[in-house]
């Protein structure tokens, strides 16, 4: 790829969806913070391991631009932001030769990390690689079969926040687990609005998202309850432990979900929904910074 051209440099940028990149970053900002709290830190690994979990993201996004291509789902008349290929800004042959230099990238990013966290950071790292692949392509793309949703609440939620915490902590914990839970609903809210703005042309490609399966009014109530449960999880955990009080102000990211709430139960579709999807983006960051923050004060 050509990053020494303005015009190409703003192509990549797009192609890496950087609005998306909140999903990849929030559950290591969590994962850290519980880690601190528990006495460890280092800021080299947290750097790479932020490195890394970006990497991984726009290696999935630029494969997802490819796949999503050739599959006929990102069409003229698609109603999400711009897709490179698709629009022709760039040629599926520099897609494929930056997925893996992206991927290539996260892999010796990650192998610093590895060489702290042992196997389970190596294995991590592989099934998220192999995931991000998957998502949208080889013989049973994930998202064309209704499982995104799945894999989203899993990778964005416990297995990020559990691996950033582990390559810290070399240690597991329970309510790491649970708290990783949050970014990965608030990421999967992202994706039932993306899914719910999608349907039209997801139906004309065959793509068998939640959404195409079950409707409108299903993806509709996927979003609130995501974002509800995502809220609820500070709840929990200060329930179940008796403390970390302070953990409980990630509940004023109900405030500026509202909105996007309002638009979602509304009924609105359509390019409309793009803002939704911006600021959902923003919740997510807005909940894993009051979380983090309420957490290590205790």
């Amino acid at each position: 790829p050509d990053f020494h051209d303005k015009s190409a440099m703003k192509n990549w940028l797009l192609a890496a969806r950087l609005k998306t990149l909140p999903a990849a970053i929030s559950p290591v900002i969590l994962g850290t913070a519980l880690a601190f709290h528990d006495g460890v830190i280092s800021i080299i690994i947290l750097l790479m391991t932020l490195l890394a979990s970006i990497l991984i993201q726009i290696g999935t996004n630029f494969t997802n631009d490819l796949f999503d291509f050739q599959k006929g789902t990102d069409r003229e008349d698609r109603l999400g932001p711009i897709r490179t290929i698709q629009a022709g800004l760039i040629l599926p042959n520099a897609m494929k030769k930056a997925i893996l230099l992206t991927f290539f990238l996260a892999i010796c990013s990650g192998l610093y990390l590895a060489n702290i966290g042992g196997w389970p950071i190596v294995l991590i790292g592989l099934v998220s690689i192999a995931a991000g692949i998957l998502y949208t392509g080889g013989p049973y793309p994930l998202a064309y079969h209704g499982l995104g949703e799945v894999f989203v609440l899993i990778f964005f939620g416990p297995v990020a926040t559990l691996g950033t915490y582990y390559v810290q902590a070399l240690e597991f914990s329970s309510e790491v687990f649970i708290a990783g839970l949050a970014p990965g609903l608030l990421s999967t809210a992202l994706l039932a609005v993306n899914n719910l703005r999608d349907i039209p042309t997801d139906l004309k490609a065959r793509k068998r998202t939640l959404a195409v399966r079950f409707g409108s009014r299903f993806a509709r109530i996927e979003y609130i309850i995501c974002i509800f449960g995502a809220l609820c999880i500070p709840l929990l955990l200060v329930y179940l432990q008796k403390h970390h009080w302070f953990s409980l102000a990630a509940s004023l990211a109900l405030l500026p979900a509202i909105p996007a709430m309002r638009v979602v139960i509304s009924g609105d579709s359509g390019a409309v929904l793009n803002e939704t999807l911006a600021k959902t983006g923003k919740v997510l960051m807005i909940f894993s910074v009051l979380f983090s923050a309420g957490w290590l004060i205790g």
